[in-house]
């Protein structure tokens, strides 16, 4: 049987062919356009990400055969897409990225309530989540919001052109309208955060054998498969790819290095006790949660870091900073280049890069080391924050294929550094939800036969001492830069 996962991100939307034993047998991508029409927000046209999917899948069909057992679809998360009561679009989806919400969350965040309602749905809000946004839709665009039957994920409206059902699932729902303990929509969190009136547009949320539908006709005939085939919404794609590297027990960690650089622990409690940050998200096994950590900004410094520098591509970048020393020669960054500011592992909508300690001494080759240092220090910022106390940690996306990053993110976090050997690990985690779903089996159980990892790449002895110290300059320059609000930009 072939089961095919389904990982729509930001930019690119991946379709895999994954044999009955875990064997990758194809993958087929697609770009998708995200728009900016005015500064800060972030859009995409809901039908074209669908077009996008539904591509990916017909050229797979045509090239591994229609003998597809299942589907099952993992995506970005956060955002706002609006669904009418026939299920169409009621405008542009707004995605994660998107600021033009900023100054809601900001009132929420200085007011102090976000740090209450962590103790709610252990979530800590910002402006890419659907309060904000729906929030900000109703004073702007009310007439979108009037037509609306539903809000969903990326994933929820694929999961809804695949099988006409309305729902999300249930790490979706989490963050931000979910009691973290109960997994039921919380009336407190709606009501705090004047959103009662949306109630009516919360969707059904999934988990366990409810996450399957069959494949409408509609959408079997554009397919190539036969209606009727399992569909299997599974976590949204911060969950679905850690579970593609592995992680399923209490203590494991995974960070993905993507546009987000996410770092996230596996625990059995949501931990609603630790300071406020991040997100407390309920994954497909019974009694987990993930505590996820995302960055605004991400693999988008490098590319950042490669156009200042003139160079055309992030494995020159990385070149370039093999001719430096660990430490950078003191050089530093705070990395938080995002318009949107900063998430994870606080919360700042006007948090702001920058570099500290620049001299005539240092280079192009000391500021692309210090790029990805400071990014590694956010990895580590993150795992500190979660209050958890890995052993190892495992990478994924884009990011992980690059050696020197990898060696760096061990020196400075200490831990053994694992690359999982899929490079679609997204996918992969949809694939093994659906096994674990279809097959009656554990998420743990399913990962461990389906997923291979690299050999570790262990902290360097000699380096460690060059990056305790670079770290605790690390948080100082951020504390400081808090205090005095430099992070604030001019007006």
């Amino acid at each position: 049987m072939i089961t095919i996962g389904i990982d729509a991100g930001t930019s690119v939307v991946k379709s895999v062919a994954y044999a009955s034993d875990g064997t990758e047998l194809a993958v087929v991508r697609r770009p998708t356009k995200v728009e900016h029409p005015r500064p800060g927000w972030a859009e995409q046209d809901m039908d074209e990400v669908w077009q996008a999917v539904a591509g990916t899948i017909n050229e797979l069909v045509a090239e591994v055969g229609s003998d597809v057992g299942a589907l099952s679809v993992t995506a970005q998360g956060d955002g706002c897409w609006l669904v009418d009561s026939d299920g169409r679009p009621t405008g542009p989806a707004m995605l994660w990225n998107d600021a033009r919400s900023a100054p809601i969350a900001a009132r929420w965040a200085e007011s102090g309530l976000l740090d209450e309602l962590f103790r709610i749905n252990g979530s800590v809000g910002f402006a890419g989540l659907p309060h904000a946004q729906l929030t900000w839709l109703a004073e702007h665009a009310p007439a979108r919001v009037e037509a609306a039957s539903a809000v969903l994920s990326c994933g929820g409206w694929l999961y809804r052109c695949l099988t006409g059902r309305t729902a999300w699932d249930v790490s979706e729902a989490s963050n931000p309208f979910l009691d973290a303990r109960t997994g039921e929509y919380s009336e407190q969190v709606l009501d705090d955060l004047g959103l009662g009136w949306a109630r009516r547009l919360l969707p059904e949320v999934v988990d366990g054998a409810g996450r399957v539908a069959p494949l409408r006709e509609c959408a079997a005939r554009l397919l190539g498969l036969e209606p009727g085939t399992p569909v299997v919404l599974a976590a949204y794609d911060v969950v679905s790819t850690a579970i593609g590297a592995g992680v399923t027990d209490p203590g494991q960690a995974c960070t993905i290095l993507g546009t987000t650089i996410c770092t996230e622990v596996i625990s059995d409690d949501p931990r609603l006790e630790r300071a406020p940050v991040g997100m407390s998200l309920r994954t497909p096994a019974r009694g987990r949660w993930m505590l996820a950590s995302a960055t605004l900004a991400g693999t988008e410094v490098v590319e950042w870091a490669c156009r200042m520098l003139g160079l055309p591509n992030p494995e020159n970048l990385t070149e370039l900073a093999e001719h430096a020393d660990p430490g950078s020669k003191g050089l530093l960054m705070l990395p938080y280049l995002s318009p949107g500011g900063e998430r994870a592992p606080f919360y700042d909508p006007t948090a702001r890069g920058s570099l500290h300690g620049l001299s005539l001494e240092h280079g192009p080759a000391e500021i692309a080391r210090a790029c990805l240092e400071g990014l590694a220090m956010v990895i580590r910022d993150c795992l500190r924050a979660s209050a958890a106390d890995p052993t190892e940690l495992r990478l994924t996306g884009g990011g992980a294929a690059n050696p020197l990053w990898r060696r760096v993110i061990a020196d400075v976090t200490g831990l053994p550094v694992v690359r999982t050997t899929d490079a679609q690990a997204g996918a992969r985690g949809a694939a093994v939800t659906a096994h674990a779903v279809l097959e009656g089996r554990g998420i743990a159980e399913v990962a461990a036969d389906l997923v291979g990892t690299s050999e570790p790449v262990r902290p360097t002895e000699a380096n460690r001492a060059t990056y305790e110290d670079a770290y605790a300059r690390f948080v100082e320059a951020r504390t400081s830069a808090q205090a005095a609000h430099w992070f604030r930009p001019a007006h």
